[in-house]
């Protein structure tokens, strides 16, 4: 099973939340907002604020607030700045020195194009996406057509 691990779906949850707010938002505001509790959605903040997908401010009137808008923030980036980089295999990207059976392995550097696949899929949906997806389908406004923008 191909799954993200816990911190990445607390990162999207507490970027997204943070999306929703208006300013700064504290670790704690935040985690409230998303039921997590604090210390850890500090410690994804802390991540995302390392890879500059938050900024953070100190002080009484300190927090958290995005360092781009939701819409240019890709679920990539996110996996990338928790888990680290997006690999299906150890066979991926180079590894492969560490596969015992490399030599006699059938499908020995093939798992790149699947791999290539999933991220560019996963570099393709935004954080803005992710906030909408979360609407009811009945409160979904739809994207306007082509004749509609024209």
């Amino acid at each position: 099973m191909l799954k993200l691990s816990r911190l990445t779906d607390y990162a999207v949850a507490a970027l997204v939340r943070l999306g929703q707010s208006d300013g700064v938002a504290t670790s704690a505001g935040i985690a409230g907002g998303i039921g997590v509790p604090e210390p850890t959605v500090a410690k994804v903040l802390k991540t995302l604020a390392g890879r500059g997908l938050v900024i953070s401010t100190r002080g009484a009137r300190g927090g958290y607030r995005l360092g781009k808008p939701l819409a240019d923030i890709a679920i990539a980036e996110v996996v990338a700045a928790i888990d680290g980089p997006i690999v299906l295999t150890s066979c991926v990207e180079g590894a492969a020195a560490a596969c015992e059976s490399q030599t006699l392995c059938p499908v020995a550097g093939r798992w790149d194009p699947v791999n290539n696949a999933i991220r560019e899929a996963l570099s393709h949906i935004t954080l803005a996406d992710m906030a909408v997806a979360s609407l009811p389908p009945g409160l979904r406004v739809p994207a306007p057509t082509i004749n509609e923008v024209a």
